[in-house]
């Protein structure tokens, strides 16, 4: 598995970026996770500031749906008017996520993981 990543990932790391990369994975088109949620949901709780870290060494044209995680408050942790902030942006309008002032309707858009998520899709 931490061949598929290349070598963004140390050894010692290997299995929490593995882990947060494949929960990332499993978020829908047209839905969103919070970076506490994608950390607890891969084994991580209290591990927000590690998804960040894990998904800022994602290499450009990998296959992870990085822009898909946000932060708790339904908005994007990018500067605002950054180019990084415009592409996330744009790719979750894509998607058919839409933002009131600037945030994401957490209810709304919010990923939440089911039972026949789990049997779907989760690694074994």
């Amino acid at each position: 598995m931490a061949s598929q990543y290349g070598t963004m990932i140390d050894k010692n790391a290997g299995t929490a970026y593995a882990d947060i990369l494949e929960t990332v994975k499993r978020i829908p088109r047209g839905r969103v996770a919070t970076y506490g949620q994608v950390a607890a949901l891969a084994g991580y709780p209290r591990g927000a500031r590690l998804v960040g870290t894990v998904l800022q060494r994602v290499p450009t044209g990998t296959r992870v749906p990085w822009h898909r995680v946000i932060n708790a408050s339904g908005a994007l942790s990018f500067p605002r008017n950054s180019e990084h902030y415009r592409l996330q942006r744009s790719k979750l309008e894509r998607e058919g996520v839409r933002f009131n002032r600037e945030r994401i309707e957490l209810e709304r858009y919010q990923w939440r993981e089911t039972e026949l998520d789990n049997a779907l899709w989760k690694p074994r």
